[in-house]
């Protein structure tokens, strides 16, 4: 196997990775984001709980989809959930830091759109 397929392979089991672990705790209604997601759009709670089970279940999905066949535009839209996940974060008061930390929830699925992108040429 080629460095390139290596770094492929290692980015897409990390972004399948943390779709995966953050959908199945979506899917398991995490009270936290239930929180999260009524503070921002003033939700009430049986909304919210629903919200996040059907992001769950999308961010699952989406990470079977990297495993088995990444899609481009898709790995953009997770850069983008990776970073508004992120970003909520100090927007519900839990410090730019928390922001910080999650850097690699957008980053890696954008490295692998690059990777994608540079081949295509």
């Amino acid at each position: 196997m080629t460095s390139d397929k290596k770094i492929e392979w290692l980015l897409r089991v990390g972004v399948a990775g943390e779709f995966a672990g953050h959908g199945l705790l979506a899917i398991q209604g995490k009270k936290d984001w239930i929180g999260w997601i009524s503070q921002m759009t003033s939700a009430d709670a049986s909304t919210a709980t629903t919200l996040l089970l059907l992001v769950g279940i999308v961010d699952v999905v989406l990470a079977l989809i990297v495993l088995v066949r990444p899609i481009p535009v898709l790995l953009l839209w997770m850069a983008f959930w990776g970073f508004w996940t992120a970003l909520v974060r100090p927007l519900v008061g839990a410090g730019w830091l928390d922001f910080v930390e999650r850097s690699a929830n957008w980053a890696a699925p954008l490295a692998l759109y690059y990777v994608y992108k540079s081949r295509a040429r």
